[in-house]
C-alpha cells in the first residue's frame, strides 16, 4: 500500500513538473509573440512619424531619414519618376517604387571631392541640388539619384544610369579599382612619403602625426571597400581635378577615413587621416 501511495505521489509531481513546463513554455512563447507585436508596431509608428522640419536643413539629415524609412520615400519623391539611361527615359509611378535603403546596411559609405574646400559642403545648409551616386565597379556602371530641395523641403526627381566611363569621377574610379584589388599597384601607387594622423593607440585622446613610407603601408593600410562605391556629390564635379579626396564614414559607429589622392603622371596616395 506504501509503495502504491509512493508511485501515486511520484506520477502526481511528474505529472505537475510537465505541466509547470508546458506553462512556461506557453508563457515564454507569449512574450516572445508581444514582444514581436511590439516592435512591429514600433517599426509602424516610426514609419508613420512625419520627418523633422529640422531635417531639411542639411541634406545628410534628410537622406539618412529617406533611406530607413519607406513612408519618407513615398513621400519625397516626385512620381511619376523619370529614369533616364542614354537616349531613353521610363516613367516609374508611385506603386512601382521599391524601398531603396542605399548602403544604410553597409558599415561605412563614400564621398569624392576635388578640394579641401568641399569638405565644408557636409554642413552646408545652402546646398540646394545633391546627387546620390552608386558605382557597380565590376559592372562599370552608375546609377545617379537627383534630389533638390524646394520651398524648404528635399525631393528626389530623378535617377539616371550610365556607364561609368562618363561620369566625372571615371578616371579615378578606374584607378581606384585597381588600387584596392591589385596588392602590387596599390604599393606602387604610394607617395615616397605619406602624410599621416591618426589617433595614438596609447593615448584615447591624443593623435599621431607623421610620415609612412611604403616600407611600413601594411601596418596602416586600411580595409576599403571594392565591388560597390557611393558618393554624395554637394557641388561642382571636376573631370579634370588633379586631387581627389576619398572620404570613408562610418555608418553608426562615427569612423572617419580621409584619403588624399594627387595625380602627377599617375594617381598616388599623398596624404591619410583616421
Amino acid at each position: 500500500m506504501r509503495k502504491y501511495l509512493i508511485l501515486v505521489f511520484a506520477v502526481g509531481l511528474l505529472l505537475t513538473a510537465c505541466k509547470e513546463s508546458k506553462r512556461n513554455k506557453q508563457d515564454s512563447v507569449n512574450t516572445e509573440q508581444a514582444d514581436s507585436i511590439n516592435q512591429e508596431n514600433d517599426t509602424k509608428a516610426a514609419e508613420n512619424e512625419p520627418m523633422p522640419a529640422a531635417a531639411d536643413e542639411l541634406f545628410d539629415d534628410f537622406f539618412f531619414n529617406y533611406a530607413t524609412e519607406r513612408r519618407q520615400q513615398q513621400e519625397r519623391t516626385l512620381f511619376p519618376l523619370p529614369i533616364i539611361e542614354g537616349q531613353d527615359t521610363t516613367y516609374l509611378k508611385k506603386r512601382q517604387w521599391k524601398m531603396e535603403p542605399f548602403f544604410m546596411k553597409e558599415d561605412a559609405y563614400t564621398v569624392i571631392f576635388d578640394a579641401p574646400q568641399q569638405v565644408a559642403l557636409l554642413s552646408d545648409t545652402s546646398v540646394t541640388n545633391t546627387i546620390v551616386e552608386r558605382f557597380n565597379l565590376d559592372a562599370s556602371r552608375v546609377e545617379q539619384y537627383f534630389f533638390s530641395r524646394d520651398q524648404g523641403h528635399w525631393m528626389l526627381h530623378a535617377i539616371r544610369k550610365q556607364p561609368l566611363h562618363d561620369n566625372p569621377n571615371a578616371q579615378f574610379l578606374r584607378f581606384y579599382r585597381l588600387f584596392v584589388n591589385d596588392s602590387a599597384y596599390q604599393h606602387h601607387s604610394l607617395a615616397e612619403q605619406i602624410e599621416f594622423s591618426g589617433p595614438d593607440p596609447d593615448d584615447d585622446f591624443s593623435t599621431i602625426d607623421g610620415m609612412i613610407t611604403p616600407d611600413f603601408w601594411e601596418a596602416f593600410r586600411p580595409d576599403l571597400p571594392q565591388h560597390i562605391l557611393y558618393n554624395i556629390v554637394y557641388g561642382h564635379q571636376n573631370p579634370a581635378a588633379m586631387q581627389k579626396i576619398f572620404l570613408l564614414r562610418g555608418i553608426a559607429n562615427g569612423m572617419e577615413l580621409e584619403m588624399t589622392f594627387r595625380f602627377r603622371g599617375r594617381w598616388r596616395l599623398t596624404k591619410m587621416n583616421t
